[in-house]
């Protein structure tokens, strides 16, 4: 259960088509911190990728 809450950023990212891989990075290596829990979900928000 802990996992997928973890990398919500990162799954939220991936449905939205938006650059997974800096947030994926950013989740992992910064999500225990609070800064990594405010620029996650904020780069997750960010530009969306058109087909």
């Amino acid at each position: 259960m802990g996992i997928p809450l973890y990398f919500l950023p990162f799954f939220i990212a991936a449905g939205r088509g938006a650059n997974t891989g800096s947030v994926f990075v950013i989740n992992l290596f910064l999500g225990w911190t609070s800064i990594g829990r405010v620029v996650a979900p904020a780069m997750q928000m960010g530009t969306r990728r058109t087909p």
